[in-house]
């Protein structure tokens, strides 16, 4: 369903993306872990068609993303970075207008937003306007946008962002479901929830994958079977590494 094949991206001399390849199928939940400035954020802009590849090739449902953009864009959900929005918009009036932008019309957008509504849970602040939520309602309202159009593919950028315990727990699990039959790709720093939702694990350092695998797998590369211990291995910065084999 998606194929990454030697993707690069370079912002002037620093090379953010350095010959990424994967490939996700349908039914596949698949963590994106990395520190700050891995490429984590770049490489799922590149998938979404928001960034331009400097190199490499990106497959969507069989439309290549850089020849065939709108074909391969129809079929993504995404959940940027930061959840924007317009504040002056009411939840409704935003997820209407976003409905409207995937091409539905009349009972169709109808269903649509409710759709979106129940599965993330905004019921209670359906009428207030954007700029009143808290920063986890902001997150869940950009959510159900993505959402709106029942994609077939869903990339989501730190999805949540900002909630608190329960309302992680509830999206956590919303992940896991859609994931039965959709193919999920989701970036996050919490280690726990790569164990609760996803089917497999590609950790990024410095623009490579450096790990891939189930979470078990990699759970398994820990004498404890610790997943942050093997993150930590992974992806200390040089001057860390260092340090420590001169202590040693």
């Amino acid at each position: 369903m998606i194929s990454v094949e030697h993707l690069v991206k370079a912002f002037g001399p620093k090379l953010a993306v350095n010959d990424v390849s994967f490939s996700v199928e349908r039914g596949e939940v698949l963590g994106f872990l990395g520190p700050n400035g891995a490429g984590k954020s770049t490489t799922m802009r590149m998938i979404t068609g928001y960034y331009p590849p400097t190199s490499g090739r990106i497959m969507v449902g069989g439309h290549d993303m850089v020849e065939d953009p709108i074909a391969a864009k129809r079929l993504i959900g995404y959940l940027p970075e930061n959840a924007p929005g317009y504040a002056d918009m009411t939840v409704n009036g935003f997820l209407n207008f976003c409905a409207e932008l995937r091409g539905l019309q009349g009972d169709a957008r109808k269903r649509a937003v409710h759709r979106a509504v129940e599965l993330c849970f905004l019921d209670s602040v359906l009428y207030q306007s954007i700029d009143t939520l808290s920063k986890g309602y902001k997150h869940r309202t950009c959510l159900a946008q993505s959402l709106i159009h029942d994609p077939d593919v869903l990339i989501l950028d730190e999805p949540t962002d900002g909630l608190d315990p329960n309302q992680k727990h509830e999206v956590r699990g919303l992940i896991k479901r859609l994931g039965e039959n959709k193919v999920v790709i989701f970036s996050t720093h919490i280690l726990e929830e790569v164990e609760a939702a996803c089917t497999r694990v590609i950790i990024i350092d410095r623009g490579r994958i450096v790990a891939s695998g189930t979470p078990a797998e990699l759970k398994a590369r820990s004498p404890e079977g610790k997943l942050d211990e093997v993150f930590r291995a992974i992806t200390l910065p040089d001057t860390v590494k260092v340090k420590a084999e001169a202590r040693a």
